[in-house]
């Protein structure tokens, strides 16, 4: 008879306490890698699931030091309008604002701007010539939405505008001391080559820890299969400005795999691609072998997934990620350990085992960044939230997909249900971020290369599980 390892997961574990020479777990620091060439100041990765990551959860997470990885289960041109939302969400300089023409109506003028999501408009014929601002306060005081745009804008003449050299210290003064909420740029003949919002000078300052790009931009990822449109998809969203694309397959492991990497990596040589799942040293190994720049790992270990029960296969996450880690550091390639992250203890072994970043789903399902609408049950709220190889998500993909998939072969490895609502991400993520703080901490980890070779883990039974939550208390009726 064979041998049969043994493989572990998160509660399987403890990590021994270590003398420590941090003052204060304030002197932790987060800064990770998520690819070869992207950093991020925070180690969480938003899941790209059709019920967790749109532009609004990108676009937040971002903004605390992680980064969201778009969910492709929609048309290409959706796909493409959320990546474009998290570029516009906030910059140094708007490279392309949006433009109106002065003869369009109030009522076309209002349509742009809600599609667009945007409070104001500057006003140009097609040679770009600046012609005004059409702003917020424009809009609340038009008589009627038949007026034509020029008829109410703030013309050009009383605009304070700047030029392609203003730099970032004299926009917000220009915009302090004008109180004005835009600054059109334009050139030498009044031609417009750029907006700096006071909006945008706000978040610059108000979120240290955002991950932008060399255009003062949030990063954002995008996903793609592997069959179908996904080279149509990746050259759609890197022209977008995606910084990373996720090939997201639930058996990473296999030739479909190596194809769609291969493609990808000579049709953009230059964009970060990141491939998965895998959840052993062989697959990790084959993948950095095929180009990856970063591999997810975990087969079966998320709140909605039921792949092992389906298939019987997968590893117990926390043997996975130190398997695939250690092949894969020997390449340089960084791992995102995806899946059975319910605390922040969950991350900081995960890490301790070698993942140079976690990826969340179920933890962040019923937080207002999810897509979808609040549903109230008596006095209760919740979203819902499914698995990506769910039955719902197979349907939504032969729906706005157009993929000819016969659904009675479908055999689900996913599952739906809702989740109470769980309010902002921004106070979860500080949670688990002092959470991770606090046990690199007790690591004596002031990196997370420290923590990762810091972990000293130790096995413990259900008794020592039980031992670890609150246990042996009396309820207060």
């Amino acid at each position: 008879m064979r041998a049969i390892p043994l493989a572990l997961t998160y509660d399987d574990v403890l990590i021994r306490p270590k003398k420590t020479t941090l003052l204060s777990r304030s002197q932790a620091i987060t800064k990770t890698k998520l690819t070869k060439k992207i950093s991020l100041n925070i180690p969480i990765v938003s899941a790209n699931m059709d019920t967790i990551t749109e532009a609004k959860m990108a676009i937040t997470l971002a903004r605390l030091g992680g980064i969201g990885i778009i969910h492709r289960f929609m048309t290409i041109e959706d796909n493409v309008e959320e990546i474009k939302k998290v570029k516009r969400a906030q910059n140094f300089i708007i490279t392309d604002p949006y433009i109106v023409d002065p003869f369009r109506t109030i009522k076309e003028a209002k349509e742009f701007s809600a599609e667009k999501g945007v409070s104001g408009l500057l006003v140009a014929n097609g040679d770009r010539k600046l012609k005004g601002i059409l702003s917020r306060r424009d809009l609340s005081l038009a008589r009627d939405d038949s007026q034509l745009v020029y008829e109410i804008m703030t013309s050009r003449n009383k605009l304070v505008v700047g030029n392609k050299t203003t730099t970032f210290d004299q926009a917000r003064d220009l915009l302090r001391e004008n109180r004005i909420e835009k600054l059109p740029l334009v050139d030498e003949d009044d031609v417009i080559v750029g907006l700096i919002t006071s909006a945008d000078i706000k978040n610059l300052t108000a979120y240290p820890l955002a991950n932008i790009d060399e255009k003062g931009q949030l990063i954002v990822g995008g996903s793609v299969g592997v069959r179908g449109d996904y080279l149509e998809r990746a050259q759609a969203l890197a022209e977008a400005g995606a910084d990373v694309l996720v090939i997201d397959i639930a058996h990473g492991h296999s030739e479909m795999m190596f194809n769609a990497l291969k493609k990808i990596k000579e049709l953009l040589p230059e964009m970060e691609v990141i491939a998965g799942n895998v959840a052993t040293a062989e697959g990790a190994r084959d993948l950095c072998e095929w180009g990856a720049d970063a591999l997810k790992v975990g087969v079966g270990p998320g709140t909605a997934c039921i792949t092992r029960l389906v298939a019987g296969a997968g590893v117990p996450q926390l043997t996975a990620v130190m398997e695939a880690a250690e092949v894969a550091k020997k390449f340089g390639v960084p791992i995102i350990a995806d899946g059975g992250i319910q605390k922040s203890g969950d991350i900081v072994k995960a890490l301790g085992a070698g993942a140079d970043t976690v990826m969340i789903g179920g933890l962040f399902a019923g937080t207002d960044e999810t897509p979808g609408l609040l549903m109230s049950r008596g006095e209760k709220k919740y979203k819902v939230y499914r698995g990506s190889a769910s039955f719902a998500v197979a349907q939504r993909r032969q729906t706005v997909n157009q993929e000819k998939k016969n659904l009675n072969e479908v055999v689900p490895e996913g599952v739906e249900s809702t989740i109470p609502y769980k309010g902002s991400l921004t106070e979860l993520v500080g949670q688990l971020v002092g959470g991770l703080k606090s046990g690199m901490s007790y690591t004596n980890s002031h990196t997370i290369s420290e923590l990762q070779m810091n972990a000293d883990f130790v096995q413990i039974t259900n008794a020592g599980l039980r031992e670890s939550g609150p246990h042996d208390l009396q309820e207060v009726k």
